[in-house]
């Protein structure tokens, strides 16, 4: 289990999964997650390692730049075949979801009680995210533009349905999650997200994977996950 890895000893898992857990000052809602993920995942069967990436200094915090580096970073560890883009406060109650790598890019936190169990609204891919290798670098992963919290999510809904990929979800009885509770970031003005947004499809090809830059700082291999600190740069004026 050192370095969140983990694979069935008496059989050949079918995939190979990381789960990418961004992540920012929650250790006690970590551990809450690391205590109900690692029991479905083995149930499951699966080959996987849990990535809790962590982004280095006080710099408002940029989730994708996080996640397209720990994504990267990911493939220098293990050839793995798909990616969870996984939030550390959502838990699973159902074995049944299955972390297994989609055919076509599966939204897995379709069901959260704070929402009353119901999907806020169709376009929604934020929360529990899996996609193939090849799927996330199709679509070159997530805007690096969104500094803060909100839109990230939507923009890549965009990315995906424009680039003629389709988002599936498992039943509403079945990918359910507890949501813990905690004060959420403070969002960035709509105004600077629905103009990122409204202008996402003209910069998805140059924004994403292709265009990161960032720092590794360290990797750190922990009992329960492998934790990658990434420094990803400074936020440009206006976004503090």
């Amino acid at each position: 289990m050192m370095g969140g890895t983990w694979r069935p000893v008496n059989c050949t898992a079918r995939h190979r999964v990381a789960i990418i857990v961004p992540f920012r000052d929650r250790m006690e809602h970590l551990m809450v997650l690391m205590a109900h993920l690692h029991p479905i995942l083995q149930r499951q069967q699966l080959d996987y390692t849990v990535i809790v990436a962590e982004q280095e200094g006080s710099y408002i915090f940029n989730k994708a730049r996080v996640m397209n580096a720990a994504f990267l970073e990911s493939l220098k560890l293990h050839n793995f075949q798909c990616h969870v883009f996984h939030d550390v406060d959502l838990i699973p109650e159902d074995d049944r979801n299955m972390y297994s790598c989609p055919v076509q890019p599966r939204h897995m936190g379709v069901a959260i009680d704070e929402e009353g169990y119901k999907l806020k609204y169709d376009w929604l891919v934020g929360g529990v995210l899996s996609m193939k290798r090849e799927h996330f670098h199709h679509v070159n992963g997530f805007s690096n533009m969104f500094w803060g919290w909100g839109a990230e999510d939507d923009d890549m809904y965009n990315r995906i349905v424009g680039n003629g990929l389709n988002v599936t979800r498992p039943p509403l009885a079945i990918a359910r999650y507890n949501m813990i509770r905690h004060t959420k970031r403070e969002a960035i003005p709509w105004k600077k997200r629905s103009k990122l947004l409204y202008s996402g499809p003209e910069r998805m090809k140059f924004d994403g994977l292709n265009s990161l830059s960032y720092k590794l700082v360290f990797i750190h291999k922990h009992p329960l996950y492998t934790h990658i600190m990434v420094n990803v740069g400074e936020p440009p004026p206006g976004f503090t």
